[in-house]
């Protein structure tokens, strides 16, 4: 008498759970299928030659794309769109040296004014061009990678890195 009393809990424990289970599945993909983030379709990339002369002008450019159907605002601190006041790059040789920053280092004033933010509207993009030599020590011919470091800070979310040879 006692297994199947056993049996019918266990049954039920089984069913309960794999309902629970199915309807978080459910609730998962709804908002997978549902309209894009403004995250993800708010995004920046960056560009570089493949080959730069040595001595010639390392020029990196930063691309903001705005895919949303709504304004979005960044913080331009700690990135090309100001003038080199501060480190958002990390540059790597093959062997994963980090390139020396030389560039200055600018204390900020908490919470950022407005007017330290760039507005972008729907479906527009704004480019930005910076020479890395302005701030960076490339000293020596190598291939490097390029990563952008500061997406906590101006909330621009960087696709991938960029790589070149330096000769």
């Amino acid at each position: 008498m006692k297994k199947p009393v056993y049996f019918s809990i266990a049954l039920l424990l089984i069913v309960s759970t794999s309902c629970r289970m199915r309807n978080n599945h459910v609730k998962e993909t709804q908002s997978a299928t549902s309209q894009p983030s403004p995250q993800k379709a708010f995004f920046a990339t960056m560009q570089i030659r493949d080959t730069i002369r040595t001595g010639a002008p390392v020029e990196l450019v930063f691309t903001v794309y705005n895919h949303t159907d709504s304004l979005v605002k960044f913080l331009r601190w700690q990135t090309p769109f100001e003038p080199l006041m501060s480190q958002y790059l990390e540059i790597k040789d093959e062997q994963g040296e980090e390139v020396l920053y030389k560039g200055p280092m600018a204390k900020r004033m908490m919470p950022p004014p407005a007017s330290s933010y760039l507005a972008l509207n729907p479906m527009d993009s704004l480019v930005a061009k910076v020479d890395i030599l302005k701030g960076y020590a490339l000293t020596r011919p190598a291939k490097y990678t390029i990563t952008y470091t500061s997406e906590n800070v101006s909330g621009l979310k960087v696709r991938k890195q960029v790589s070149f040879v330096y000769r």
